[in-house]
């Protein structure tokens, strides 16, 4: 048995790492677009399950995926693809609380399972000059919701309610449970 993780993020490999878990990593080729309108856990969930069934895998093989979205005020913020765009969510996010949602799909031949865990984090007031700041160093644009937690975006957290490594991308607790119960159903 081999566990594959579906995804190309530094970050959720960085996660899977340090549980110490042996795995190799397959970026998965899938459309990742919402669809506008959508509920975004089950859109979430549905891009997450995506990826997983687009890797190749044994039937004895786990594959692991997940897919993360920042929620705030009904609008789904995926990555931003400018400066500009980031500077807007960052605005958006300013002085609220907004929902992390990450998809998380493991797949083990015909057994597929995916959950959804949220988080909830709040924001304090952002000044335009600190966004800017914070735009330029580039950080924001390859994260949904335009920050990192576990980067230079955690100053701008007043506090969270939930998984922390679910906002970093993978919710580690929710993964483990899962794993357990695929080595209890194939004994």
């Amino acid at each position: 048995m081999k566990i594959i993780l579906a995804s190309q993020s530094p970050r959720r490999r960085e996660l899977l790492a340090r549980l110490g878990l042996p795995f190799s990593a397959q970026a998965p080729d899938i459309d990742e677009t919402m669809e506008p309108g959508e509920d975004p856990a089950r859109e979430v969930a549905r891009v997450s399950r995506a990826k997983a069934m687009a890797v190749e895998a044994a039937p004895e093989d786990v594959v692991i995926a997940a897919d993360t979205i920042v929620v705030c005020n009904g609008r789904v913020l995926g990555k931003p693809g400018t400066p500009g765009q980031a500077q807007q969510m960052l605005r958006l996010l300013s002085g609220r609380d907004h929902q992390v949602m990450t998809g998380l799909t493991v797949r083990r031949g015909a057994t597929v399972l995916t959950e959804t865990e949220v988080s909830r984090i709040f924001f304090r007031p952002l000044q335009e000059e600190e966004i800017a700041a914070y735009v330029a160093t580039g950080e924001p644009l390859d994260k949904a919701g335009a920050y990192g937690i576990q980067g230079l975006g955690k100053r701008f957290v007043e506090g969270i309610e939930g998984d922390y490594f679910n906002v970093v991308g993978l919710p580690v607790s929710r993964l483990l449970r899962v794993l357990a119960g695929f080595e209890t159903e194939n004994c």
